[in-house]
């Protein structure tokens, strides 16, 4: 079939643009709602595993919304508001400054962004002037936005130094993001400025408790453990924007977003979960807190006579490389969540789902944020990573972090 309506032409191409990044990146149930949620995917398929992706596709999503905003200024600029905005496409701008960034971001694929740019441009409804006003636009500001993070330390070297004796062994891994607890955060004032008290007194009933529990479910070879708890266990083994990012693309479906606030509620969801793994890491650094696999495998050391060793116990999953206090996944659940529900609340949206590449085949549903977050925090002790004292601790503390977030994002003029 042909076709020369414009209209349909933007469809149909937009409709290759998306199933061609269907197959690259995990998402949630709706299509692709607009240039900011399309060029996220992007993002999103193409970032780094866990903080460092989600510190790219923000890094992005900022450069989106700086470019739109710059065109239709509602919103206080994040950095930058380019005033030669005059007869510039909004959509071609955004597209502009996504690629563009992912190019900074990527430079070995930077002819693939250039690329895909191309490509979807030629589905943009506007005039040419305009479209080549909005990509010019789209690439000064992306440029400004990358520049602003580009020396943040966010891939410095490992400093990371383990306890240890002269001449004695110590596993020698490298840490996960041991630079960012120094990071400057996108909105937070500082990186501790959440940041909780204390893991539980080894010595206390809490702590027994702790040890008890995940030492029986979060085992690899678990008896107690359901094949549900497993599977759910397994689904949240993903990490990064794949893991969170396709709940926004489904809000800005069911709110009927405008391009600006879009792009405004994109960029706003995404440094909510950059400052949040930034929280995260400055307390986990903070406190050094042993995961399970290591104080179950030295319960008698604790000083707590309700703790029994197993010399052999082993966590459902590998355990990942930076300390266990608090919970990570939990402190990012519940900046989502949070930040969700200060902005408006799930709305039309009574049902959301997630797939997982960790568990093929597998979607979750949630009809409540506090669904979400509980069986987040749930999966991390069914996997053997975290304590549920831990959980509870990175899930109010998400909460803060997202509730600042979307209080002090570039608010609305």
């Amino acid at each position: 079939m042909t076709t020369h309506d414009p209209l349909m032409l933007r469809v149909m191409r937009r409709l290759t643009f998306a199933l061609a990044l269907l197959g690259a990146c995990v998402r949630g149930e709706p299509g692709f709602a607009d240039v900011i949620t399309d060029w996220d995917a992007k993002a999103s398929a193409v970032a780094a595993p866990a903080a460092l992706g989600e510190r790219e596709s923000t890094i992005v999503d900022l450069a989106m919304f700086d470019a739109v905003n710059s065109i239709v200024p509602q919103y206080a600029p994040y950095v930058t508001r380019d005033q030669d905005s005059a007869h510039a496409s909004p959509e071609a701008a955004a597209a502009s400054a996504a690629a563009t960034a992912l190019g900074k971001l990527h430079p070995e694929r930077a002819a693939e962004f250039s690329a895909a740019l191309e490509d979807y441009l030629k589905g943009v409804v506007a005039d040419p002037a305009a479209i080549a006003n909005g990509r010019q636009l789209g690439e000064r500001v992306a440029g400004r936005v990358f520049e602003s993070r580009a020396h943040d330390g966010a891939t410095d070297p490992d400093p990371y130094r383990p306890l240890t004796q002269p001449g004695v062994y110590v596993p020698t891994a490298t840490m996960v993001c041991p630079t960012w607890p120094k990071l400057k955060p996108f909105v937070l004032e500082r990186p501790e400025q959440f940041r909780p008290g204390p893991p539980v007194a080894l010595a206390s009933k809490e702590w027994a408790a702790d040890y008890n529990e995940i030492k029986s479910l979060g085992g690899r070879s678990s008896a107690a453990r359901t094949a549900a708890q497993t599977e759910t266990a397994k689904f949240w083994l993903m990490t990064g924007p794949q893991a969170y990012h396709p709940i926004a693309w489904q809000l800005i479906q069911a709110r009927h977003l405008k391009l600006i606030d879009s792009a405004h509620f994109m960029a706003m969801y995404a440094v909510a979960l950059t400052d949040a793994y930034i929280a995260v890491f400055d307390a986990k650094y903070h406190y050094n807190f042993w995961r399970p696999v290591t104080a179950i495998r030295n319960g008698d050391i604790d000083g707590n006579p309700d703790t029994e060793l197993d010399a052999t116990w082993e966590p459902l999953a590998a355990t990942p490389m930076h300390p266990e206090y608090p919970c990570a996944h939990c402190i990012l659940s519940a900046a989502a969540g949070a930040l969700i529900e200060s902005s408006g609340g799930l709305g039309e949206l009574s049902d959301f789902r997630l797939t997982s590449p960790t568990a093929p085949g597998v979607t979750h549903h949630w009809t409540s944020l506090e669904g979400f977050t509980t069986e987040v925090a749930n999966a991390r002790i069914w996997a053997g990573f975290h304590y549920r004292s831990s959980t509870r601790a990175g899930t109010a503390m998400g909460r803060e972090v997202g509730q600042y977030v979307a209080v002090h994002f570039a608010p609305r003029h």
